[in-house]
């Protein structure tokens, strides 16, 4: 039973779950039982667990889980607190009682346009994984880890392979990100931090057709040479960028983009939250793709 505030495991979770997310090399901070249960279960290892009084029922589910996994949890990894400590270091305004800390994926290009299956240890998984076109999504500067999260949970709802978050992106392992993507953000491969003109390069090498998602109206990109989100033809190799919440997507990205897509919406309305507009372009690729 850890009664110290000063004790080491709970400054590396405090870190965690309160922070904007992790270093290279630093640990995952995942809060909710559901969330930790899910994590071990999409094979992540874990470095430690944290139990509060009154949260052992839920920490027997999420053992269970472990004890299923290859990784598993070290049994004296496995520390307990009390309940004013555990809030003390949570980052939700009513913990559950239960979080871990776990060991970040080397995830690289390659497995972006593989997609999640592509390692996995089922065959049937790898050549289904390996016979779909790469659908990446590129996080362009979004800001709000919201809409980060809400994104990264589309793209594994509808088929994505991968996703990258640019530098000046919200870090999908943060916290709220994590939340908001329902454990997606730990499923997915996933790249961060990488510069805008990498990302082109990476996929004009890997022979990806690039669109640049925009927020004009549809009148507006199409004057510009642009076109519906249904017209264009997602069935092939596709990177979908989408841009920050006030500019959208960067002017390099544009002027690099094979084509500028838009939704169609009704006259007052500006602009979609990046989320939305994210998840309906996303629809839209897996209805061409099925």
């Amino acid at each position: 039973m850890i009664t110290s505030r000063d004790n080491k495991w709970l400054k590396l979770f405090r870190a965690a779950l309160r922070g904007t997310g992790p270093r290279d090399g630093e640990p995952i901070g995942v809060e909710g039982p559901k969330l930790v249960e899910e994590a071990l279960r999409s094979g992540l290892e874990a470095d430690a667990l944290l139990v509060s009084e009154g949260a052992e029922r839920s920490a027997e589910r999420i053992l269970r889980a472990a004890s299923e996994s290859d990784a598993g949890i070290p049994q004296s990894r496995i520390l307990h607190t009390t309940g004013k400590l555990f809030k003390s270091v949570a980052g939700t305004d009513a913990p559950q009682g239960v979080a871990a800390l776990f060991r970040q994926r080397p995830w690289g290009f390659d497995d972006i346009l593989r997609g999640p299956g592509a390692n996995g240890s089922n065959d049937a998984n790898r050549k289904l994984a390996g016979a779909r076109p790469p659908l990446v999504i590129v996080l362009a500067e979004l800001q709000d880890p919201g809409n980060v999260g809400t994104i990264l949970r589309s793209a594994e709802a509808f088929g994505a392979t991968g996703a990258v978050a640019s530098r000046g992106t919200a870090d999908p392992w943060s916290p709220k990100a994590l939340r908001a993507s329902s454990g997606s953000a730990l499923r997915l491969p996933l790249l961060r931090g990488m510069a805008i003109p990498v990302i082109l390069a990476q996929l004009r090498i890997a022979k990806v057709k690039i669109y640049a998602a925009s927020s004009a109206p549809a009148a507006d990109a199409n004057a510009s040479g642009g076109s519906l989100a249904s017209q264009a033809d997602l069935r092939d190799a596709a990177a979908i960028f989408i841009g920050n919440e006030g500019g959208g997507v960067p002017d390099e990205v544009k002027r690099a983009a094979d084509a500028m897509i838009s939704i169609p919406m009704a006259e007052p309305v500006e602009s979609l939250n990046a989320g939305v507009a994210a998840s309906l372009v996303l629809y839209e690729a897996a209805r061409q793709r099925k």
